[in-house]
């Protein structure tokens, strides 16, 4: 004579496929996230931004005016304009012989946004590893 055992129920979960979903997820993730952080880098001045300090030699500022001209502290002759390919040029230099200086860009306040994140970006493409931005301080 046979007899039939019952089975119980089992109440536990079953966890393999959840596993499996987190590891497809976060290799999508992994995947798709150097895509998503593009531009170019630059540390935003806070409200109650610190002064830099550094002796103003140090710097490499590259000014831009409200007409789009660049000019540079750093060359011959500070008061003249200068090509874009003249500022990458003086600012690899400058940074081959110094690679920490800091690179700052003195902008006019009228100066179309897309211009300066050209000058941003060609200052990138000079080999300055991050770009801060001038700003005088509020007077209140």
């Amino acid at each position: 004579m046979l007899i039939k055992r019952r089975r119980k129920p089992v109440s536990e979960i079953n966890v393999v496929p959840y596993i499996d979903v987190m590891l497809v997820l976060l290799v999508i993730f992994m995947a798709t996230a150097p895509l998503v952080t593009q531009g170019v880098k630059v540390d935003l001045p806070k409200a109650e931004a610190k002064s830099i300090e550094t002796e103003e030699e140090s710097l490499i500022i590259v000014s831009i005016n409200a007409q789009g001209q660049y000019f540079i502290n750093a060359g011959d002759d500070p008061e003249s304009e200068l090509s874009a390919q003249q500022v990458s040029d003086i600012v690899a230099t400058k940074l081959n012989s110094a690679p920490g200086t800091p690179v700052v860009v003195n902008g006019d306040g009228s100066v179309d946004y897309q211009k300066i994140i050209d000058l941003m970006v060609l200052l990138q493409a000079s080999g300055a590893p991050s770009v801060g931005l001038m700003t005088d301080p509020n007077e209140v």
